[in-house]
């Protein structure tokens, strides 16, 4: 079930609120986890197996783990991590990368056999949490929790189960066993949940189709200024597609009385490849460096362990969206750039002029979105090679002249909602300004997204499928 849909917004949502607002405290658990469950089976059906598996081996692995430390027994604590650690890593390598690897191995001449799996959604989001959980309780970070009930309702919570943000128990654990809930609170969640609805309505949706268009091409098809029109298609695409989901999953969460961690913060904006990514997809950043950086041996080791420690980082990171090898290269091109900053360009950005830094980030987050949306080797390099002129292609030809002029106008209202201008001008109102103006672009974002949703048949979820 998508969010973007009539039957999620105007059926499930008002019906799990009603239930969950009419039971007594004790028993909104119980109706997130079945509401959850349901979510999930809409549309993965006997997948959803793999929710119970997941649950019912991390709460008892998490058991075991604190009973073993209580006891003295590391070892046996450290076993337990491990074995949970293996068992969410054979999931995510079973459904989401076998066929990747047997497709590659029979490509030097080893048979395996190709399964045709179907991805479980959201399964690269939610093995990361439970994962984390076990190494958390082991680490004294988090208490086990002793209700399978209510881990349950931790690992299934429909708002951010299918594309995050990554949320690690330890900053959710006391939300779980209890939360407060308010008309303010429910209010603010409704209004973050229409700004993410429209980011990805009314802007990631019809980018997209400008993309798309540019993808289609053959390469003798394409300029150089199309070339890179597309990409910067992709990247408002992208940046509004998932900023958008979060945010929905955010205010959906504070609707259920639940605060999740910030997932962007404006990254394209930023003046350098460092910053970027502190700015976007900061759950799974986080998550990198806490499960795999720091164990690693983080920045306190010889200059030679750190670099292959970030090496290793940005591999994860980039398998991680997907089984393909373009992503693997995806992370590996920003491993480089931010090695580079890291010697000796950083300091250098920090004294250049903004508009200076803040272009070098742009050419190269753009480049790196031309990676990470084409998974074909053969497509990327051509593409590769138009955007840069290589090949004797042309500069501009009439296509790129009626996409620019059909598709310019929402181009800006993507540029500029990609900054914070519209939140400080709205901070600039008094109260009451803000009362009025909030309540004027709910109703009408409401109102708008509806038509859109009933009019449209174009309505894909990019984050779906990592």
């Amino acid at each position: 079930m998508v969010f973007s849909t009539p039957v999620f917004m105007f059926w499930f949502l008002v019906l799990t609120l009603g239930i969950y607002f009419v039971v007594p405290r004790k028993f909104r658990n119980l109706v997130l986890l079945v509401s959850s469950l349901f979510f999930y089976y809409w549309g993965e059906q006997e997948y959803v197996l793999i929710m119970f598996l997941s649950t019912v081996i991390d709460f008892t692995h998490g058991l075991l783990v604190e009973r073993y430390k209580e006891a003295g027994r590391i070892t046996a604590a450290k076993v337990v991590v491990g074995s949970s650690i293996f068992f969410n890593l054979l999931l995510l390598v079973f459904f989401k990368y076998w066929d990747f690897l047997a497709g590659s191995l029979q490509a030097i001449g080893i048979n395996a056999p190709i399964l045709g799996i179907h991805l479980p959604i959201g399964i690269s989001f939610y093995t990361f949490q439970t994962m984390s959980y076990t190494v958390d309780v082991y680490r004294g970070d988090t208490r086990a929790q002793r209700s399978i009930l209510n881990f349950g309702t931790f690992v299934t919570l429909f708002p951010q189960l299918i594309a995050g943000p990554i949320i690690k128990y330890k900053d959710l654990g006391d939300q779980i066993d209890a939360r407060t809930t308010s008309a303010d609170k429910f209010a603010s969640g409704v209004q973050i949940f229409m700004v993410g609805l429209a980011k990805k309505l009314l802007i990631a949706n019809n980018v997209g189709m400008l993309w798309d268009s540019y993808k289609a091409l053959a390469p003798e098809q394409l300029t150089v200024a199309g070339a890179w029109l597309g990409v910067v298609a992709f990247s408002f695409q992208l940046y509004f597609d998932f900023s958008g989901y979060s945010d929905m999953a955010t205010g959906l969460g504070r609707m259920f009385g639940f605060e999740f961690t910030a997932n962007f913060n404006y990254p394209y904006i930023s003046k350098s490849i460092t910053e970027f990514w502190r700015r976007w997809h900061i759950s799974l950043s986080t998550w990198f460096r806490e499960y795999l950086y720091i164990p690693l041996g983080g920045n306190r080791c010889s200059k030679g362990r750190w670099v292959f420690n970030l090496l290793m980082v940005w591999a994860a990171t980039g398998i991680w969206h997907g089984a393909s090898w373009n992503y693997l290269l995806w992370g590996l091109y920003f491993f480089v750039l931010l090695m580079v900053e890291k010697f000796f360009l950083l300091e250098r950005l920090k004294k250049a002029p903004d508009i200076v830094a803040h272009l070098y980030t742009l050419f190269f987050v753009l480049v790196s979105w031309a990676i990470f949306a084409i998974e074909d080797f053969g497509h990327l390099t051509a593409y590769l090679k138009v955007m840069f002129g290589l090949g004797g292609v042309s500069v501009v030809n009439s296509a790129f002249g009626y996409y620019l002029t059909s598709y310019l106008p929402i181009l800006l209202v993507a540029a500029v909602a990609s900054t914070p201008l519209g939140v400080t001008v709205y901070r600039k109102l008094s109260p009451t300004g803000q009362k009025v103006a909030c309540t004027l672009l709910v109703t009408a974002g409401l109102v708008v997204c509806t038509a859109y949703l009933v009019a449209s048949t174009y309505n894909p979820f990019l984050y779906f499928r990592f």
